[in-house]
């Protein structure tokens, strides 16, 4: 099975089993039965070169796929032109983080509209986009993927088309498609299987079958209110959805090395089991 399952960050059942350290993330994603994590960093780049390196060599010991979450206060829309521009910053020191601990995609929020329209906020996260990718490239760090993620919120920059249109612009980005805030963002948009199919398709359609195929997603179940997501849930919660089965059915069809992994409130790694043992009946 190239499809690759795990948690973002830790479950409380990590701390209830006794482990303590970010060196046994490994052992405790195996005993779980999971190989992928996406190590967080979104309060800030905190982890060191040595400690990430030894991270990763645990990590590529056990199997397990990583990726990493850059800092939730990256702004590529931002109208500031100082906090615009240290946005690239971040993404460097997090794709260095990345790479030391092998690591080969970085998860970005591109920011938000605040006054100014939907158009020009893209235009902004378009023109900083391609200058962290410049910024990347000059570093030795082409290597790394920047996945720009689709957005819970409606005042947020991040839908579907938003996201597509931030990866037109070359061919090492890839999509990070949240279907939690999808649904949250649209107050329900997954409704039938077609809703979901829609999502892929509309991937393949604008980047082509590579990045459909390979595409990093975030899944949850999620509350939302008029202005879109408010909490994370768990896949016992029966009100919000979305479901993850027609997502699992649809990565069999469309995908071969996707990664899916699971934001669900504490339970994270234990919802992103069942997501890769569902999967699994499906092959």
């Amino acid at each position: 099975m190239s499809l690759k399952f795990g948690p973002a960050g830790n479950s409380k059942s990590f701390f209830e089993m006794g482990y303590k350290h970010s060196l046994d993330v490994p052992k405790y994603l195996n005993k779980i039965g999971l190989n992928a994590f996406e190590y967080q960093c979104g309060r800030g780049v905190n982890i060191g070169e040595e400690k990430a390196r030894q991270f990763g060599a645990a990590a590529k010991d056990a199997g397990i796929t990583l990726s990493l979450h850059a800092p939730y206060y990256i702004s590529m829309s931002s109208i500031d032109e100082d906090k615009r521009l240290n946005s690239i910053n971040y993404i460097l020191s997090s794709a260095r983080a990345a790479d030391a601990m092998g690591a080969d995609r970085i998860i970005v929020h591109t920011g938000s509209c605040g006054k100014i329209s939907r158009t020009e906020a893209l235009e902004l996260a378009i023109d900083t986009m391609r200058l962290s990718l410049s910024a990347l490239d000059e570093e030795g760090l082409s290597h790394i993927h920047i996945c720009p993620e689709t957005m819970g919120k409606v005042n947020q920059l991040g839908t579907l088309d938003e996201v597509l249109s931030l990866c037109e612009i070359d061919e090492r980005l890839i999509p990070c498609i949240d279907f939690g805030h999808l649904n949250a963002r649209d107050l329900g948009f997954f409704k039938t299987f077609s809703d979901y199919e829609s999502v892929f398709t509309s991937i393949g359609d604008r980047l082509g079958n590579d990045r459909l195929k390979s595409f990093h997603s975030h899944f949850s179940k999620i509350e939302y209110t008029a202005g879109g997501e408010k909490r994370h849930l768990t896949f016992e919660d029966t009100v919000y959805g979305p479901d993850f089965e027609p997502v699992m059915e649809l990565a069999y069809k469309y995908c071969d090395s996707t990664r899916f992994i699971c934001e669900s409130d504490g339970t994270q790694a234990e919802d992103a089991k069942q997501m890769k043992d569902y999967y699994e009946k499906l092959i």
